[in-house]
């Protein structure tokens, strides 16, 4: 059996702040902020299997008024997402992602972010697609006042 599950996630971009996307540090004046390290890119992700196995969403999992998640490494979100999953009898199928984001370019990033994100899934880096857009110059986006990330995933039963 097979099941698809969409996300995405939003923030803001402000100095002075990490900017980690797909569990990866990317240098840059500005960074995500949020209540755990806001990594956009992961909690898109999560969102994606989470909807897929039908277990809601990554804010009823890891809600953010829980101290517990506090700047918590999203790559710990992920791995606990993925024991979700497979705890329902799910594996990764394909994963395809989308960044959209003005500035930085992270292109130079993405195979970084692929491997991160394989190991965390217990994947196959052949399995992950990471693509970066920009939302030429309109919006917050454009702005450079935020960042967004979409994900789709398609489970498989193990």
């Amino acid at each position: 059996m097979f099941r698809t599950g969409f996300g995405f996630d939003t923030h803001r971009l402000e100095v002075n702040h990490d900017f980690r996307l797909g569990g990866v540090l990317v240098p840059h004046e500005k960074g995500a902020t949020g209540h755990s390290d806001a990594d956009v890119l992961i909690h898109a992700i999560c969102d994606a299997m989470l909807g897929a196995a039908g277990l809601r969403d990554i804010g009823t999992q890891f809600p953010d008024t829980s101290p517990e998640f506090r700047n918590i490494d999203s790559k710990v979100l992920l791995k606990r997402t993925l024991d979700l999953i497979q705890s329902k009898g799910y594996r990764i199928g394909n994963l395809d992602t989308t960044v959209v984001l003005q500035s930085p370019k992270i292109s130079s990033f993405i195979s970084e972010m692929v491997r991160t994100l394989a190991g965390v899934l217990e994947t196959d880096e052949s399995r992950i697609s990471v693509k970066a857009k920009t939302s030429e110059k309109l919006g917050f986006i454009g702005r450079e006042e935020g960042v967004s990330a979409y994900a789709i995933v398609l489970l498989e039963t193990t």
